[in-house]
């Protein structure tokens, strides 16, 4: 194909892609959403914003706030008697991952950067008995209200990060954080308070 050929179907054909990428996104989005509300056992308000499906494993025992914004890759995990209980106003970028075994409260407002990690169970070992199938351990997360966590952060059970915090990335939080600090590390320690 010619050099001007090529130009002229490109521009042909261009409002075309643009109308099929705008109704197939706004289908994508609503495909979404429903797969999401058939996955967990509450409601999923239509404020929701959910840029593509959610996988959701175990019990489905999953609280959604209203005007979420969801991105791609979003796994949601709860296990036993294990729940999720996201606030109004929270980000969750992409593939951030939530497992819960006991309780994961984000509050309102929180925004969570890509790939972070927040699981309130650790396997136990030892014991002669392998890994996989010696069980766990589980301390509930809570995450207050406004809370920024960087990309590719780690919070382990049983943390509580107070409102206002900020988790720089690539964190492992070990132990709690107190509303308006500004932690960093692996462990992560504080490195300044707004207080």
């Amino acid at each position: 194909m010619s050099g001007l050929a090529k130009r002229v179907l490109v521009g042909v054909l261009t409002p075309w892609a643009k109308l099929a990428a705008t109704v197939g996104e706004s289908w994508r989005r609503v495909w979404a959403h429903a797969r999401l509300r058939a996955s967990v056992a509450g409601p999923v308000d239509p404020s929701v914003v959910i840029l593509g499906v959610a996988e959701l494993r175990g019990t489905g025992r999953v609280e959604l706030g209203r005007n979420l914004f969801l991105y791609p890759g979003l796994y949601l995990e709860t296990q036993t008697q294990g729940r999720i209980v996201i606030g109004d106003e929270v980000v969750m970028s992409r593939g951030v991952h939530v497992v819960a075994f006991t309780a994961i409260e984000i509050g309102a407002g929180t925004l969570i950067g890509e790939y972070a990690s927040l699981r309130d169970a650790n396997h136990r070992f030892g014991d002669g008995q392998t890994v996989r199938d010696s069980g766990h351990d589980a301390a509930p997360i809570r995450i207050g209200r406004n809370v920024w966590i960087g990309r590719g952060v780690m919070v382990l059970p049983g943390v509580t990060i107070g409102d206002g915090a900020v988790i720089g990335a690539n964190a492992v939080v070990t132990r709690d954080v107190a509303p308006g600090s500004v932690v960093v590390g692996i462990p992560a320690r504080p490195v300044s308070s707004s207080h």
